[in-house]
């Protein structure tokens, strides 16, 4: 079956980094765009950005553009989220979701990594 596999969680004082790591499995891929949501305690589920199968970045939200990035590897499908410069409002469960080419909506999602940062 299909798995999505988040890692790289933890405690980061504020300004510090971090990177999250989605692993897949069980399904191709390179036939897949990408994307990674947060979601904070208490708020709805957000959409900080996507990354499409050929492996360019195509959306990065307001809140994290120019702190974040996204990259990926198909041969090792894998995907990432480096994280800079983080604050506080950061503060969330990160999850990786995964959307077949030329299909509406996210079909496959992970279970979250936290991401907590310490002003």
């Amino acid at each position: 079956q299909v798995q999505l596999v988040e890692s790289g969680g933890g405690l980061v004082q504020a300004g510090g980094s971090l990177r999250l790591s989605c692993v897949a499995s069980g399904l191709n891929f390179a036939g897949y765009d990408m994307g990674w949501f947060r979601q904070a305690p208490g708020k709805e589920r957000e959409f900080v950005g996507r990354n499409a199968y050929t492996g360019a970045t195509t959306a990065l939200s307001d809140s994290v553009r120019g702190r974040f990035t996204i990259s990926r590897d198909n041969a090792k499908k894998t995907m990432w989220l480096q994280m800079t410069d983080l604050k506080a409002e950061d503060t969330a469960v990160y999850y990786c979701a995964a959307q077949r080419r030329f299909s509406s909506g996210y079909s496959y999602w992970g279970q979250g990594t936290q991401v907590t940062v310490s002003s």
